[in-house]
């Protein structure tokens, strides 16, 4: 019998709709062996909705089983699986498949239950007999295993409670051994079932630093992807004794706990989403009221004097990443709205305290951002007019709160939360600032002789500039209180916070050099004061952050880029300043090299709507001379040199809230940019850029995981990948890359994910798979038909490739489709339009299809008379030899209408490739029949028209 697919048609009841569940079901079969795996479970499920009699639902249950288990959705799986058993107890294929769900969970003896079934069901299958042999050696393996470590355990836990081996490397060993026994499942039960959560609470309790960092990270191990540990964990500690560690001053042990509570928020969640199931099955407490106790008791840290400020910041960092909903199209946001009701004065009340003054809440430098962010985060959460009408009011009476009846320094304390909302949800905070005499106080305090006054006064003037209406209203009322601070104050922190001001107020124009808000040449002498306070080694690193805020703004005018790129000095001061503690500085590091390197979006203007609108006497935005891509390309160099790819990598790496999605954007934005042109990329490669776009492709904005993937299609197509991308990396590169394959992307994005996953096809079969098991096939099929000549051949380029899979192969030659015969129709029409044809060697005197020329232009030309060198191509020994001439390359170009007529030979082993050297397209490949790009001369490599 078989038992990997949907069963066979069987003999059906006749009743009302029986025919269309039978039709759907048999539509269901034909897709699922085409590998249609998503199509076959939408047939499946639509025939579960036409009324089907219990047999025939047993039957669809376990057909749709079957279709998850291809898409690795073990849970599903399992659950389509018990409901045809639950309708049919004798289905041994419901029986098969759900044993193979239960043993991909990690459920070996559940497993083994129904297999057994299956044997005593069907005593002489093979398949079933060998199946069981593999779980009993996998349970029997499990159990030597935590057999071996019973005795380690206990030795490890002498060792480490052993008064008389304190601060011995024998105890230092110990700890060690438990962290790595706890990472794998069976050693992390194996701790657990020991009594070991009692026996690490008492590690904790002795207070050594190490003893408590090897307790923590043994109890990550213990609660990773397991709820039900989870919640006995919490039961046993305490939910308050674990979020306390968060406090101490202690930094590893902080972020140890912090990454503890992160795993147990994970463990949970999931428990919601499953629920209530854990790993091993079992029914355990609701995880959702033990995650609404945990996130309680952050926010009752939030304000507690006595915690450590770097505690506070992972807490508010905790907050940030499990409150908020993952994506928009999950309808539930209750639990934000739980915590800005139960919460949101606690974190208004972090925003709005100053740094280490007497008798306030110990904070750091990047404790205020965290709960700008975290406000930002809730803020957009919200779903209805109602919910944000909610969110302002509580906002402001907050600040009511504070700004009446408690003197200067209530009012002090709610300037401070007003500047804190307007880095955040910049709205509540518009809307702050507009109640009676907030403005007006701001503006007197900006006077106040006391530097603590002047600084909160000063940041949120700036801070308020962000619009356009405050913007005006500043720039009328507050820019000569700006200057007279930046020229009169003796205090630098003073002076450069309203340098900040007026480089604020001075790139309102931003781009449009039509648009100077201040005198010519003010701005530049802005920006040098700014680089000036940038490499001051003197200055605090959170003065020295406020000179990039400004430099941000004022990179917008290209003079200042130039005369920024041309400053080794204040570049690596910006670059230095990056990798330092100081989180805050990130926004606005990523937001000028995005300006010196012109990665903004900017669309040329239609020359007919720039001749209307001066027609209309309306505004008509000017670009500056120098950011043409001449001065742009430039400056990429320069700043390459300086190390920029180094400095963004750290920026990459850093575990803080402060690397908001926008901040990704800016990032993907500038790498993009970095490896534009082919001779930059390997300087790119060298410096871990390749690393650093990875997660970058994988998290952040729509646009900045688009950016970043198109990177990353650039540096696959140009180079090995197995040496851009090695080890294990090399697979994550495959889901960004197929991202672009959408139809939402452009055509050259689509052209260079084609050419990059066709170089990833052909390393391995490992690979390949992963292009399959990532939905990928459709999507290139799709374009082998496509209107544009240069994405069929690119996308016939990587079927090619991919086509080395027995899975695509089959795929090709499955019964009841005509890809094969659609496939030779093509290729006869090839033939017969134009002799060369797309999968033969082009012979002389024809042109090759969809490049520089066609058969219609005449014959070929004498030589490669266009070609650099005046060779007939690098590296081409047959065409010399042979005497050769360029065949078929004629003047004309299906895209631009250009003449080009630069061909070469590249060589790799086994085989040769034909190429158009200057719009990257292969003409012909014969040999091995595993066709890549990254061989080729460097020079082949320029970017594709941009109308593709």
């Amino acid at each position: 019998m078989t038992v990997s697919g949907p069963g066979n048609p069987e003999p059906q009841s006749v009743g009302p709709g029986a025919s269309s569940v039978e039709q759907l079901r048999k539509d269901g079969n034909e897709l699922f062996k085409c590998g249609d795996y998503e199509g076959a479970l939408t047939a499946y499920t639509q025939a579960l909705g036409l009324g089907a009699t219990p047999q025939d639902q047993a039957i669809l249950h376990r057909n749709r089983a079957a279709c998850h288990l291809k898409l690795e959705d073990y849970e599903k799986a399992e659950t389509e699986a018990t409901k045809a058993i639950e309708k049919d107890g004798g289905d041994i294929k419901a029986l098969y498949r759900r044993s193979q769900a239960l043993e991909k969970l990690g459920r070996l003896d559940q497993a083994v239950l129904d297999l057994q079934r299956c044997v005593s069901l069907e005593p002489k299958n093979k398949v079933f007999q060998e199946a069981l042999r593999n779980i009993a050696g996998q349970i029997q393996e499990k159990v030597r295993y935590m057999s071996s470590t019973d005795a380690k355990v206990e030795q490890m836990f002498q060792i480490l409670l052993d008064p008389q081996e304190k601060g011995t490397e024998k105890k230092q060993k110990a700890s060690q051994n438990l962290v790595v026994l706890a990472r794998e499942d069976a050693g992390a039960e194996k701790i657990f079932r020991s009594n070991g959560v009692q026996l690490l609470q008492r590690l904790l309790d002795m207070g050594e630093p190490d003893l408590m960092l090897a307790a923590l990270r043994t109890l990550v191990g213990i609660c990773s992807e397991h709820q039900s540990r989870t919640v006995a964990t919490l039961s046993v500690l305490g939910t308050r004794r674990v979020v306390s560690m968060l406090g101490v001053e202690n930094q590893a042990v902080s972020l140890a706990a912090c990454h503890l509570l992160q795993v147990m928020f994970d463990a949970l969640k999931e428990g919601v989403k499953k629920g209530f199931r854990g790993k091993e099955g079992a029914i355990i407490v609701d995880p959702a009221r033990e995650l609404k106790v945990l996130i309680s008791n952050l926010l009752e840290l939030l304000t507690e004097v006595g915690v450590s400020g770097q505690g506070r910041d992972n807490a508010l960092t905790l907050l940030i990443k499990v409150v908020p909903r993952k994506s928009p199209k999950d309808p539930n946001n209750s639990l934000t709205l739980w915590v800005i009701d139960q919460g949101l004065k606690k974190i208004l009340e972090v925003g709005g305290s100053v740094q280490d003054p007497p008798g306030e809440l110990t904070v750091t430098a990047n404790s205020r951002m965290s709960a700008s962010i975290l406000l930002s985060k809730l803020f957009d959460d919200l779903k209805c007019d109602a919910e944000r009408e909610n969110f302002h009011r509580l906002c402001e009476n907050y600040i009511k709160s504070w700004f009446e009846g408690h003197g200067l320094a209530g009012k002090l304390r709610a300037i401070q939360t007003v500047s804190c909302l307007l880095q955040g949800p910049c709205d509540a905070g518009n809307r702050a600032l507009e109640l009676n005499g907030v403005m007006e106080s701001v503006i007197a305090l900006c006077a106040s002789e006391q530097e603590e006054e002047q600084l909160v006064a000063v940041e949120t003037l700036i801070h308020a500039a962000g619009k356009a209406k405050r913007a005006s209203f500043i720039t009328a009322n507050g820019v000569s209180l700006l200057k007279d601070l930046y020229k009169r104050s003796e205090k630098d922190s003073i002076r450069i916070r309203a340098l900040v001001g007026l480089c604020k107020l001075g790139s309102a124009g931003g781009t449009d050099f039509s648009m100077k808000q201040f005198a010519e040449g003010s701005t530049l002498k802005l920006a040098k004061q700014c680089r000036k306070w940038l490499c001051n080694d003197q200055m605090d690193v959170g003065t020295r952050r406020w000179a990039v805020e400004g430099l941000a703004y004022l990179t917008f005018d290209a003079d200042v880029k130039e005369e920024f790129v041309e400053d080794a000095a204040a570049l690596k001061a910006l670059f230095q300043l990056s990798k330092s503690e100081e989180r805050s500085v990130l926004f606005a590091v990523a937001s000028a090299l995005v300006n010196c390197t012109n990665s903004y979006d900017y669309e040329e203007p239609d020359p007919k709507m720039v001749e209307l609108a001066k027609y209309a006497k309306q505004h008509v935005p000017e670009q500056h001379p120098k950011d043409k891509p001449s001065f742009v390309r430039a400056r990429v160099k320069k700043l390459l040199a300086a190390g920029v790819v180094s400095a963004m990598t750290c920026m990459v790496k850093t575990e803080s809230p402060v690397l908001t999605s926008s901040c990704r954007e800016l990032l993907s934005r500038v790498f993009l940019a970095l490896v534009e042109e082919v001779e930059d990329r390997g300087t790119v490669v060298a410096q871990g850029g390749g690393k650093a776009l990875l997660p970058l492709a994988l998290e952040g904005t729509d646009v900045g995981q688009t950016k970043a993937a198109q990177a990353l299609a650039k540096l696959t197509i140009t180079s090995n990948p197995e040496m851009t991308f090695p080890g294990e990396r090399i697979y994550e590169v495959v889901r960004p890359l197929i991202s672009l394959l959408h139809l939402n992307c452009s055509g050259l994005q689509n052209f260079e994910a084609l050419m990059a996953l066709t170089n990833l096809a052909g390393i391995s079969e490992r690979l390949r798979q992963k292009i399959l098991k990532e939905k990928a096939v459709p999507m290139i099929e799709g374009y082998m038909f496509e209107e544009h000549e240069m994405l069929r051949r690119a996308a016939t380029e990587c079927m090619c490739n991919l086509a080395m899979s027995k899975e695509v192969q089959d795929l090709f030659e499955a019964t009841g489709n005509d890809r094969l015969k659609l496939l030779v129709l093509y290729s006869d029409h090839t033939l017969a339009g134009d002799p060369a044809g797309s999968a033969s060697e082009p012979q002389p005197g024809v042109a090759a299809p969809g490049c520089c020329g066609g058969a219609e232009h005449g014959g070929g030309l004498e030589g490669d008379r266009q070609h650099p060198d005046g060779e007939r191509g690098a590296g081409d020994p047959v065409g010399a030899s042979q005497g050769r001439g360029d065949p078929g390359h004629q003047g004309g170009h299906s895209l631009s209408g250009e003449s080009c007529g630069i061909w070469a030979y590249q060589t790799q082993p086994g085989r040769k490739m034909r190429a158009c050297l200057k719009h990257t397209l292969p003409i012909a490949a014969q040999g091995a029949g595993q066709t890549g790009w990254w061989g080729w001369d460097a020079n082949a490599w320029p970017l594709l028209p941009a109308a593709l």
